[in-house]
């Protein structure tokens, strides 16, 4: 599967704007976290754009781990000749299928995943509706209103840092030095008419 049919596949399934750029900012995450860990960006970041390309249509409110979001997806991929461990990634992002998350790919994506939503929520909420004036701070004080962004898992962002074995503030200003360049991409930053 190459980027042009895997941005195909999230066309065809996923007609909500938002959640298509959340796919494509986690897009933009995994492939720097790729770059960092040595290993192909391009294939880090198919990940990240599919992970979610079946959520709309398969949303799985019952959280099961053989139906709906993200098995349904997975096996839709498979089919078209995903290699397995992109397959088992894209599984594990989602605690509840009980896939361990073995590789650096998988612990990537798991780790990026709710921390893009959130940091994206964080930029909406600002007046320049950017990343660029985003501090780590702020995105730490942002994390402890549990009020703010109620669907994004705090406990996923923390212990996505804990599997990468790096301290929520560097992983915070990881992604945020990865995403802000490319913020037009995934709806963020000042409009032209601005």
């Amino acid at each position: 599967m190459h980027r042009d049919s895997a941005l195909a596949l999230v066309h065809e399934y996923t007609s909500n704007e938002a959640l298509r750029r959340h796919m494509y900012a986690v897009e933009i995450a995994m492939r720097a976290m790729a770059e960092r860990a040595g290993e192909d960006p391009d294939r880090w970041g198919l990940v990240g754009l599919v992970h979610d390309f079946d959520y709309e249509r398969f949303p799985n409110p019952a959280h099961s781990a053989t139906d709906e979001h993200p098995a349904h997806g997975v096996r839709l991929l498979a089919e078209r000749g995903l290699p397995q461990d992109m397959q088992e990634a894209i599984l594990g992002h989602a605690r509840y299928t009980g896939v361990a998350r073995t590789t650096p790919m998988a612990r990537a994506l798991f780790a990026v995943d709710e921390l893009c939503g959130f940091l994206v929520a964080c930029a909406l909420v600002r007046p320049s509706k950017s990343l660029a004036d985003l501090e780590v701070s702020s995105v730490k004080k942002k994390l402890k209103d549990k009020a703010f962004a109620r669907g994004v898992s705090r406990e996923d962002v923390f212990q996505g840092a804990e599997e990468l074995g790096l301290p929520l503030e560097e992983l915070i200003q990881f992604v945020l030095v990865a995403l802000r360049p490319l913020e037009k991409e995934f709806g963020l930053g000042p409009t032209d008419a601005a």
